[in-house]
């Protein structure tokens, strides 16, 4: 009996085998296909996030030699200087800003601590301090993907902080730099859920010498044990 409206095309068949064959393979053709989509999604989202929407990550430098001055009579007077050149880099890609510094210096043979501020931008020397040749200390914008070096002058945080010279005796003095750091609110409760915690740079540095006429001129430096910069950055992980 001719078979009269059938249409034949190349391997039409009743074969049960190759019908069930056919059909995974199309199913499995629409499931690679999603997944390369999500794949190509997943990559769309994340270069957005990295490239545009990712919160300000600001991280602190400190190279191994830092300065110090105690250049008025300390017995009547309690102020001293610590400067301390700072890298400061932003990893994220929106605009940070480091609102304010405070720095911590605790000797460990009293266990006494004084704190100090971020007053001035600038190289200490008495002739500089006289004339004021001193930038004062303003937030920092960062733009996301840059960095930017400064030699920020901590002064002592008023009169009550004692004693009123801390750095003298020869040996190690622990550092605790803070900072506050300033971000954007674009995403409401998004970016609060994942605000950045700035964190707290710790580190020693040694003070190897000590003669108050140095301060006439300039300063006395403190150095790290290993010659090596401190940072908040994350390090990486080292792999055997």
């Amino acid at each position: 009996m001719p078979l009269l409206g059938r249409k034949f095309r190349i391997g039409d068949t009743n074969d049960p085998n190759e019908v069930a064959q056919q059909t995974a393979a199309g199913i499995d053709g629409n499931r690679i296909a999603a997944i390369v989509s999500a794949i190509a999604l997943t990559f769309s989202a994340y270069s957005l996030w990295d490239t545009s929407l990712k919160q300000a990550d600001v991280a602190l430098f400190v190279p191994p030699v830092i300065q110090y001055a105690a250049p008025y009579n300390n017995t009547t007077s309690n102020f001293e200087m610590i400067a301390i050149p700072v890298t400061f880099t932003n990893n994220g890609a929106r605009t940070g800003t480091v609102l304010s510094m405070e720095l911590a210096v605790t000797d460990p043979r009293t266990s006494q601590t004084k704190r100090f501020y971020a007053a001035d931008f600038g190289r200490w020397s008495m002739e500089r301090t006289r004339s004021g040749a001193y930038q004062p200390f303003a937030p920092l914008s960062l733009a996301g993907r840059t960095s930017r070096t400064e030699s920020v002058l901590f002064y002592t945080r008023g009169d009550a902080e004692k004693p009123n010279q801390l750095i003298q005796e020869l040996g190690s003095y622990t550092f605790a730099l803070s900072f506050e750091l300033a971000e954007g609110d674009d995403f409401g409760a998004l970016d609060r859920l994942f605000k950045s915690n700035p964190g707290v740079l710790a580190f020693v540095r040694e003070l190897k010498f000590y003669d108050a006429r140095a301060f006439q001129n300039g300063t006395i430096p403190l150095y790290s044990h290993d010659w090596r910069s401190a940072s908040t950055a994350k390090a990486p992980q080292k792999t055997n």
